[in-house]
């Protein structure tokens, strides 16, 4: 009978969750330290041995405390929406992703839609906490307005500026510091993202796509590139390469894949990396880590085996190996911080 395991096993599985977790704030950032942050994207219910859940999973441990998330219809968005469950979660402090789908069309622009709402709150919270300087001290206002988030530790320390700050708010009952107290939380920093396959990236949304690209505005785009349409059974997309056997393409797709990556880059503030977790993945987290820290528009092109290519998913890591190793899915990172007038690294040696 599975009753006095599912007991045993339940009151393992309290003891383990009820572990503290390591304080990983003052690591350096690598693939060991990253894999001792708590994900915030658990028990998903797609497909096993899924290749795109791997890249979710990653950026909600780095970032998932303070991300937003906008969902492109497909895969991503069924397994990522399967309610009344979510495989998103939150911290015991009850920070995690904000989420939510949107259409193929419009997905990029829904994204960036949440990027300019967090800006304009960011900015009523900073003119206010500006005009209240007297009342909730200059030292306290000087420190929030010019701390530094660019990593963990100083984000935490925000959080304690502006739980501290709303303490002090809670005190007054003017309208202006009821107001303030209300979009506080918004001087810490977030993080939005706009998840999709290339289904989304390549074709339906490809022109809200370029526009959010061209805005210059502080997202992070992760196309899940899978080369088909996945969720409606693996039909060819702009993604799919040529020769490639697919629905719709039974002879084999007549015209060679798309290079998203490329046009991105021909903008020259566009951060755009090609990444593969199985063939490399320190250059996985570096890359991901590094199109969040710029400030403008990010594209991360992350190669994810499926189901529909119609092989055993127990090898899918291996087929990334494959694939750049052959030169198939070459590993790069276009990045316009970059000294000097090259700004693209190759990060996997020759075929």
């Amino acid at each position: 009978m599975a009753e006095p395991q599912v007991e045993r096993d339940s009151i393992n599985t309290r003891f383990f969750l009820g572990l503290p977790e390591p304080d990983t704030s003052e690591m350096k950032l690598n693939v060991k330290s990253s894999q001792l942050k708590t994900p915030l994207f658990e028990y998903s219910g797609a497909c096993t041995r899924c290749g795109e859940t791997p890249s979710i999973k990653l950026v909600s441990q780095l970032f998932g405390d303070r991300m937003v998330v906008a969902n492109a219809t497909g895969c991503s968005s069924i397994y990522g929406g399967n309610l009344p469950t979510t495989p998103y979660c939150q911290t015991p402090e009850g920070l995690g992703p904000a989420w939510a789908n949107s259409l193929f069309e419009d997905n990029a622009e829904f994204g960036l839609g949440f990027r300019l709402a967090l800006d304009q709150r960011q900015a009523m919270a900073t003119d206010l906490l500006k005009k209240l300087a007297a009342s909730v001290g200059e030292e306290r206002v000087k420190a929030i307005l010019e701390a530094d988030q660019d990593n963990d530790s100083g984000i935490e320390q925000q959080r304690l500026r502006v739980a501290e700050l709303k303490q002090v708010l809670r005190g007054n009952q003017d309208q202006r510091s009821q107001r303030l107290l209300h979009l506080a939380d918004n001087l810490v920093k977030k993080s939005v993202w706009i998840f999709g396959g290339d289904g989304w990236a390549y074709d339906i949304g490809f022109g809200d796509l370029d526009h959010v690209l061209a805005t210059g505005r502080n997202v992070n785009i992760l196309v899940l590139d899978t080369e088909v349409y996945s969720n409606t059974g693996g039909q060819q997309s702009k993604a799919t390469p040529i020769g490639a056997v697919a629905k719709f393409a039974a002879a084999g797709k007549a015209q060679g894949k798309k290079d998203l990556s490329r046009l991105a880059m021909t903008y020259g503030n566009v951060y755009v990396a090609s990444i593969a977790m199985g063939a490399k993945d320190s250059q996985t987290v570096q890359a991901i880590a590094e199109a969040e820290s710029w400030p403008g528009p990010s594209l991360i092109m992350a190669y994810s085996h499926c189901i529909a290519h119609g092989y055993n998913l127990a090898h899918g890591l291996e087929q990334q190996k494959k694939a750049v190793a052959t030169g198939y899915w070459p590993l790069y990172r276009f990045d316009p911080r970059r000294e000097g007038p090259v700004k693209l690294k190759m990060d996997a040696p020759a075929p």
